[in-house]
């Protein structure tokens, strides 16, 4: 049995697709400069943040932008919780345990959680309900931007995130196969103790993943430097393996440009890096001396296969793109160790990766619900074949 712990954001997505980020209505809400509390398309902005911004509450500027309707889907979002949902639907299977680490509050949204999680293959034993708000995020989408690649923006309220401490994380968390760290910048406490987090995992044995998120807490705080992550910059040497997009990487950085920051995560010891950047070619590297083969700098392009569906087709959203694209690689790294392949093959894993983002484009919202177990597996495979036949041309 491969065991597999992830702690980091888990909240409920509220999604209002069809948000047009070039109307004139939506000019007003945009940022004027790095870390105001305005919007931007692709990055997060906390809620508090952006009623001040904007001198008046969330609720109302919302009513301004949808024209006064319901969200079009209410969904689990956070790139802790999507991507071990997703692994953990495509390793049916397999002989896995997926333990997620989380807070939440005794409110509706608590409950929705609570219940929808138990609809997944993810335990729930370690996500634990108290008497803060629950972690929410309103998600603006604009399918349309981007010549129609899509594009997506977070309001989000932490809540009772704040409540999850670096000592929540128990023996058995560490006593797990591979652990895995989802867009714990919202998760400020574990956030903030990354370093020793990560030092911990590594002497017992774990392989350690982290997935990142917007950090807009520092981008407020400090907008000319580089974010930090955990207490040191020796936390980069304890990664097996960084998956960020392009924006965050660079802002981990402190560089311009995605070459400088790849060397700069290859410097500072990260075992592997993938960088992400929306419908453009994915970075990624594998040191020598990794868990995986080596890669020098390679880059992939999306599915043509999905790409093509999707400008005919505009059936969902880009919500959780990135946080299912998160969660194929963390299903393949867990296939390949179940076969006890000696040096794992992270090409592989983007591949996966790769189908399982874009497949995450055909449904609104980052969570799929499954009517029976394999299902995403079988609606997802066969993209998967034809993204071999792609890049192997």
């Amino acid at each position: 049995m491969i065991r597999v712990s992830g702690v980091g954001c888990c909240l409920v997505d509220r999604v209002y697709n069809h948000i047009s980020f070039d109307s004139e209505l939506f000019s007003v809400c945009q940022s004027k400069k790095r870390g105001d509390g305005g919007l931007i398309p692709g990055r997060l902005v906390f809620k508090e943040e952006f009623e001040s911004y904007m001198g008046k509450g969330l609720e109302e500027v919302l009513e301004e932008l949808t024209n006064r309707r319901p969200a079009d889907k209410i969904n689990i979002g956070g790139p802790g919780i999507v991507a071990m949902i997703h692994a953990a639907q495509m390793a049916y299977e397999g002989s896995f345990a997926f333990h997620f680490y989380g807070r939440g509050g005794s409110d509706k949204d608590g409950s929705y959680l609570m219940e929808a999680i138990k609809k997944t293959p993810v335990l729930t034993n370690n996500y634990h309900l108290g008497e803060e708000v629950t972690p929410s995020t309103i998600v603006l989408s604009d399918p349309a931007y981007d010549n129609g690649a899509g594009e997506r923006i977070f309001i989000n309220t932490i809540g009772a995130a704040w409540n999850l401490q670096a000592e929540s994380l128990d023996d058995r968390f560490f006593a797990s196969d591979v652990v895995v760290f989802g867009g714990t910048a919202l998760v400020p406490s574990i956030h903030d103790h990354l370093t020793a987090i990560l030092i911990k995992a590594k002497s017992k044995g774990c392989i350690t993943i982290v997935n990142t998120v917007y950090d807009f807490r520092n981008e407020k705080a400090n907008p000319e430097q580089a974010w930090p992550l955990g207490e040191r910059i020796e936390s980069y040497a304890h990664i097996d393996l960084l998956i960020a997009d392009f924006e965050e990487a660079l802002r981990l950085s402190g560089k311009t440009a995605i070459s400088d920051a790849l060397e700069f995560f290859k410097s500072n010891g990260a075992g592997a890096v993938i960088v992400t950047n929306g419908s453009k070619n994915i970075h990624l590297y594998a040191k020598e001396k990794s868990i995986f083969r080596r890669i020098r700098d390679l880059e992939l392009p999306v599915s043509n296969a999905v790409y093509k569906e999707l400008k005919n087709f505009h059936l969902g959203d880009t919500t959780g793109c990135g946080d299912n694209f998160a969660g194929g690689i963390i299903y393949s790294i867990i296939s390949q160790l179940s076969r006890e392949e000696k040096q794992l093959d992270l090409k592989k894993a983007c591949m996966w990766g790769v189908v399982s983002g874009g497949y995450s484009c055909f449904y609104m919202g980052g969570t799929y619900f499954e009517k029976m177990p394999g299902e995403k597996y079988q609606l997802i495979h066969p993209y998967y074949e034809k993204y071999k036949e792609q890049i192997n041309e």
